[in-house]
């Protein structure tokens, strides 16, 4: 079967209702239904929650609490580098953006200014950078943290579909990550400016900053911005900046200029939090 059909079905379900309806029910202390889910998210998905900082799946009391859940001190150090992995999961791509395309897999490509939201100003800041899509799976840590220090500037919420990210539907559905949800959040840095998007996708119930807390829901259905005093936010490389309630993708944009990515990165390479992504 073709990526394009096999993602057809995605299409025609009610994927707004379905991600409201998994949003609700992971927001809810239910008491035995919780655990029970919880222990079979974990075995079914092959969690290993030996990295945990809380290991006791009984413990939680929602699904929100076990997803989100922090790691134990230590297990992921930081690489010496200029930019470090701000994710768990694994590599969808990553590479040159051509004048204003990124890649996103064979025959498919989409424009900085989509990603971004329309401003073709920001956008203009990547023209011929580089980018890096990461993609969080289901048993992956589901906490974002920052590639180097940074000073944010704007946070911008783009509303938009909500299919699934997952390799398939990369494949086959078109402009994937500037179609459906996200978060644009813009950093200054010591290299320059950088972006870091937080893409949504079904059943993801909620994407969450530091500084701002839950970003949705609500989703009202029109995009919005806030923009920050010079150091009201500044974050340390390593430190968190946001989180997904259940699986996504973030694609970060780079500046043109000399930026050499980590020669062991490939696509579907798995990557942990804190190893060399570029220098």
């Amino acid at each position: 079967m073709s990526d394009a059909l096999a993602v057809l079905p995605q299409y025609l379900i009610p994927k707004q209702a379905l991600t409201a309806l998994a949003g609700s029910f992971a927001r809810a202390e239910a008491g035995a239904a919780t655990r029970a889910f919880i222990r079979w998210f974990a075995n079914r998905y092959q969690v290993n929650m030996a990295e945990a900082d809380n290991p006791d799946l009984a413990s939680y009391p929602t699904f929100n609490a076990f997803f989100t859940r922090p790691l134990r001190p230590g297990v992921r150090p930081l690489a010496q580098a200029t930019w470090v992995c701000p994710v768990d999961g694994a590599i969808s791509q990553f590479g040159a953006i051509a004048k204003d395309q990124i890649f996103q897999a064979k025959g498919h490509s989409y424009s900085t200014t989509a990603l971004v939201g329309g401003d073709a100003t920001l956008a203009a800041l990547f023209e011929d950078g580089h980018f890096a899509t990461l993609y969080l799976s289901p048993k992956d840590y589901h906490r974002i943290h920052m590639p180097c220090d940074g000073v944010l500037r704007r946070m911008i919420y783009v509303p938009g579909d909500l299919f699934s990210v997952n390799p398939t539907t990369a494949r086959g559905v078109p402009g994937l990550f500037a179609r459906n949800e996200r978060v644009v959040c813009v950093f200054d840095s010591a290299h320059g400016p950088f972006v870091l998007t937080l893409v949504g996708a079904t059943i993801v119930g909620s994407m969450a900053t530091v500084w701002h807390g839950v970003v949705n829901p609500p989703r009202p259905g029109h995009l919005w911005e806030r923009t920050y005093d010079d150091g009201a936010v500044t974050l340390r490389q390593g430190e968190e900046m946001g989180r997904f309630l259940l699986g996504s993708t973030v694609v970060l944009l780079f500046p043109k200029g000399p930026m050499a990515f980590n020669p062991a990165w490939q696509p579907t390479r798995p990557i942990r939090m804190g190893e060399l992504m570029a220098t």
